[in-house]
């Protein structure tokens, strides 16, 4: 591997773009699309965790698959930094060197169970990756599994079960060591802990920490868990409606709001005290349809602080403070609520 600057962000999304078509009859004709990206940027220091949060169906997941080419973006540029050196356009890459750039970009998915094969065993299952790309020899795959599972916190002698014998939080764990096992040196978790228990979440977050700090890696955190988000990251964008409306750094986000999406989702956040009493907050309206979003920004239809601009203008996202990018026409006047100063 060559030496990379660690200055260099490792990842830079420039106007993204998703739409998928929709289509009619036995001809297939296209009447539109779901605008499941459109036109999103941002950037991904070495070694930092990028979370991409928002409600379902916002683009979050379509977003960080797009990175990984396991969904064909419709425009835009992916550049990444890979272990040579070199910054790479992902969507410029043919078919044949995208396997070898995978080596440095991994997955772990939201159904700890439902990702792995309920017919293959451990040994298997962690030492696929490897076997495709080119380690054919049995023991010493077995003994890289067995570091991949010490890694994680597992017994290296579960190796021979099946994913059935072991527990969400464990399956998970397997998930985990099977994204690590190419070194990879970008991890796409998307909702990895949202299938789990609280307390086994917490269990898996302290993991994926501890990893990041042993190996250097860099996340993309996908989840709609603000509590969870504000844990683990390090910058957040929120998206609505294939859009990012808000980013910037944990304490931006959480104690600064400056769009009222974001301070909505805010107030939507437990309070992890029992005596603690708090107004129940509930955001009027429905997620505006993506194959059809209204007119201006698209969250004006919910929004309690609309002006007319906001409904036949669309804003654009400015830098209102250093790093802390606001896509809303009020942004420099409104006053939200936020929450308490975060500990990151």
């Amino acid at each position: 591997m060559a030496d990379v600057d660690t200055k260099t962000p490792l990842l830079e999304v420039k106007n993204l773009v998703k739409h998928f078509p929709i289509t009619r009859g036995i001809t297939k004709r296209v009447i539109g699309a779901v605008k499941a990206v459109d036109d999103i940027s941002f950037t991904i220091e070495q070694g930092k965790t990028f979370a991409l949060v928002g409600e379902s169906g916002c683009g979050k997941t379509t977003a960080s698959r797009c990175i990984l080419r396991g969904v064909e973006p419709t425009s835009g540029e992916i550049n990444f930094l890979n272990r040579d050196g070199e910054i790479v356009d992902v969507t410029e890459v043919p078919r044949a060197p995208l396997r070898e750039l995978r080596r440095d970009m991994q997955m772990v998915f939201q159904d700890p169970f439902g990702s792995l094969n309920p017919r293959m065993s451990l040994l298997d299952i962690v030492g696929e990756p490897l076997l495709v790309h080119g380690m054919v020899d049995v023991q010493e795959r077995a003994d890289r599994v067995a570091e991949l599972m010490r890694l994680v916190g597992l017994r290296p002698e579960y190796m021979r079960r099946f994913p059935h014998a072991f527990s969400g939080g464990e399956r998970q764990r397997i998930g985990i060591a099977r994204a690590l096992a190419l070194n990879p040196r970008l991890i796409i978790a998307d909702e990895p802990v949202s299938a789990l228990d609280v307390s086994v979440q917490a269990q898996v977050i302290n993991l994926l920490q501890d990893l990041q700090e042993q190996l250097g890696l860099t996340y993309v955190f996908v989840a709609h868990d603000l509590s969870v988000v504000r844990h683990i990251s390090d910058t957040i964008a929120v998206m609505y409606v294939g859009k990012i409306v808000e980013s910037g750094t944990v304490a931006d986000i959480f104690t600064n709001p400056k769009h009222p999406y974001t301070s909505a989702l805010l107030q939507s956040v437990p309070i992890p005290d029992p005596r603690a009493r708090k107004a129940r907050f509930v955001l009027e309206g429905e997620v505006a349809n993506p194959a059809n979003p209204p007119s201006g920004c698209y969250f004006h239809p919910r929004c309690p602080n609309k002006v007319e601009k906001c409904v036949t203008e669309a804003p654009q996202l400015e830098e209102i403070e250093s790093n802390h990018f606001v896509s809303c026409h009020r942004a420099k006047e409104l006053d939200l609520q936020g929450l308490v100063a975060s500990s990151k």
